[in-house]
């Protein structure tokens, strides 16, 4: 079956709006934590794994910093590329539905003016790559039950691969797509050879990242638990973050995702896709139970939104038209917002203050004292903006016993000094001084992240270490952010 010619012009228009928007962002100061976090573990601790990180962010991180050392512009550019790429695939999935030029323009639209998209699309995350890659794979999906050519789903195997090496959820998605399918069909793709091939190379590129969380106790898991207990202590209510994610999507991404929902189950010709229908109702009910973050589903909604542009051009040609671009309208002054909300989000200032109390802290000491100093901080978020910041203020790389960090090496046993922007509680013992050098207001963007962030910090001197960092390590390092 053939399908429209492809929407060259406006789709095209739309792709690279989206990239010269999140270009001209990419060089505002900004100082995320997640997006330094990334880099943190490329410059110093690249793995094949970390606590709740594959490596490929990572490793795209290391390979911008070795490029263009210190340029946050280049090291956005992973990330603008797979907004514009998300762009440009929810259009070919319109195409590939049987959609025209308004269609794919409405599809292209949709994915383009998701408020959350508009929001992280210029910061290298993970949550930033991940919409492009599911949008990859749900677009091969779709070619291959129109051509019927088993190479896609050897592509697909080597897509979902890549994906599992950005982000573990997609592991969730296959589980839950065939799943899916054995309900509702098509269950011809379960037969086929090349999908259990493709299914063998998605596991092949994914089994480094896998033996590394099983050599590491399976950190990945209680992560989950974690994330959950977060959420009720900033939420409250489950459905409180279900609510925020579907808020976070935009009205045009919204809308078109129901309407793509509901043409699912109304028409006949869709017969053969309405495992995608039982794939969102099971991802979403999994985010709720779970209590998941407000944005794991966002990168399911591509392939909603290409279905709900096609099935509003079924309805037009039917003769019951209806105008969409109100919506239009009003998702591009929304998605406007959320461009904004990304600067104050980023912005320097939250990060600054604790960065120049530290960076001072540590230049005054002596230099007999200084080479026997770590650096630390609790929670990773300090960490992180200390690490990003390091090699500009001539800092060593920080440590911490939060999050990733707590599966980093330990200071060497040479520093028995330690530097410490956070709460030392948990040091005390090991330490037979503790002095207080300064106190200064510094917290993450989103404030105190529901109580558990402290709203100002005080960098500590510890001293006097009586026993090796190997075996504080392991008896300090957690999961759970630190009040």
């Amino acid at each position: 079956m053939a399908v429209p010619r492809l929407a060259t012009g406006p789709v095209a228009l739309v792709a690279a709006t989206v990239a010269v928007v999140h270009l001209v962002l990419a060089a505002v100061p900004r100082a995320w934590f997640d997006e330094d976090l990334m880099l943190a573990i490329g410059r110093h601790h690249l793995d094949w794994g970390a606590v709740d990180q594959p490596p490929l962010t990572p490793l795209l991180a290391r390979l911008a910093d070795t490029i263009a050392p210190g340029s946050q512009f280049v090291l956005a550019l992973p990330a603008v590329l797979a907004a514009a790429g998300a762009v440009l695939l929810t259009a070919l999935m319109a195409r590939e539905l049987g959609g025209d030029s308004r269609a794919q323009t409405l599809a292209a639209l949709g994915q383009g003016t998701c408020v959350a998209a508009a929001q992280f699309g210029h910061w290298l995350t993970p949550y930033s790559l991940e919409p492009a890659l599911w949008a990859g794979i749900f677009w091969l999906l779709l070619r291959w039950l129109r051509l019927r050519d088993d190479r896609l789903l050897l592509a697909l195997g080597v897509l979902a691969g890549l994906t599992a090496q950005t982000r573990f959820q997609v592991m969730a998605l296959a589980l839950v797509v065939v799943t899916a399918i054995v309900l509702t069909g098509p269950r011809a793709l379960l037969g086929r050879p090349a999908f259990w091939a493709g299914t063998a190379i998605a596991l092949a590129i994914a089994a480094p990242t896998l033996l590394w969380q099983a050599a590491n106790g399976w950190p990945q898991l209680a992560m989950a638990e974690v994330v959950s207990a977060e959420n009720s202590l900033i939420y409250g209510s489950p459905l409180l973050v279900a609510g925020h994610g579907l808020a976070v999507t935009g009205p045009l991404t919204l809308g078109l995702a129901v309407c793509g929902l509901v043409a699912l189950y109304r028409e006949p010709r869709w017969r053969e896709l309405r495992f995608l229908g039982v794939t969102f109702a099971i991802l979403f009910a999994i985010v709720v139970i779970t209590s998941g973050r407000h944005y794991y589903l966002l990168s399911l909604y591509s392939v909603l939104v290409a279905l709900g542009a096609v099935a509003l051009q079924h309805r037009r040609e039917a003769g019951r038209r209806r105008a969409a671009w109100p919506v239009v309208a009003l998702s591009v002054v929304l998605a406007v917002a959320g461009l904004a909300s990304s600067v104050v989000l980023a912005s320097p200032k939250f990060a600054d203050p604790l960065v120049a109390a530290t960076a001072r802290a540590y230049h005054d000491l002596p230099p007999w004292q200084r080479e026997r100093t770590a650096i630390g901080a609790n929670p990773y978020v300090y960490a992180a903006y200390l690490d990003a910041a390091a090699p500009e203020l001539e800092l060593p790389a920080a440590a911490s016993p939060n999050r990733a960090y707590g599966w980093f090496p330990p200071p060497p046993d040479s520093q028995d000094h330690l530097l410490l922007a956070g709460e030392p509680d948990q040091l005390r013992p090991w330490f037979t001084h503790l002095r207080a050098l300064t106190t200064v207001h510094a917290t993450t963007p989103l404030g105190t992240y529901g109580g558990l962030v402290p709203e100002a910090t005080t960098i500590w001197l510890l001293s006097g270490r009586n026993t090796p960092w190997t075996e504080i390590w392991p008896a300090l390092r957690g999961l759970a952010l630190e009040p």
